[in-house]
């Protein structure tokens, strides 16, 4: 097991740095953690909250209502599980030694993509040559 990084709460990655070190590393696990056990708590929520409200509403605009709700509710929820998976590969990869490269150039992914999206699997040049091929192929 390996010994845990101090990293003090107002630490940001910085381009001068070695790309990434230990603090890097360190502050981008806590982010994915942190980001994780948000989903799973509204997670929570929403069973419970749907658990409580699960009723006979007689008005039928009511009731259509209610479970228009409910379903843009539970396809969130599906969603940010699709997301929790994101997060736990992106973890993996931090634990790998892998996290912070691109998945198809191996080139580093800049530090301003992964502080805005941590679980980034390729580099922003990468990413758009992947879309625009992703949209030529759909026009077809």
């Amino acid at each position: 097991m390996k010994a845990e990084t101090f990293i003090s709460d107002d630490y940001r990655p910085a381009e001068g740095e070695p790309f990434m070190n230990e603090k890097q590393l360190e502050y981008f696990r806590r982010k994915l953690l942190a980001w994780k056990a948000e989903i799973l708590d509204d997670s929570r929520d929403t069973i419970e909250g749907l658990q409580e409200t699960t009723r006979n509403i007689p008005d039928v605009a009511d009731r259509a209502s209610e479970e228009t709700d409910r379903a843009l509710e539970l396809r969130t929820r599906d969603r940010q599980r699709k997301l929790v998976s994101k997060i736990d590969a992106a973890l993996r990869r931090i634990e790998e030694g892998e996290y912070g490269y691109c998945e198809v150039t191996g080139e580093p992914i800049s530090l301003k993509r992964l502080d805005a999206r941590p679980i980034a699997t390729m580099s922003l040049e990468a990413q758009e040559r992947h879309e625009r091929r992703e949209k030529v192929h759909r026009d077809d």
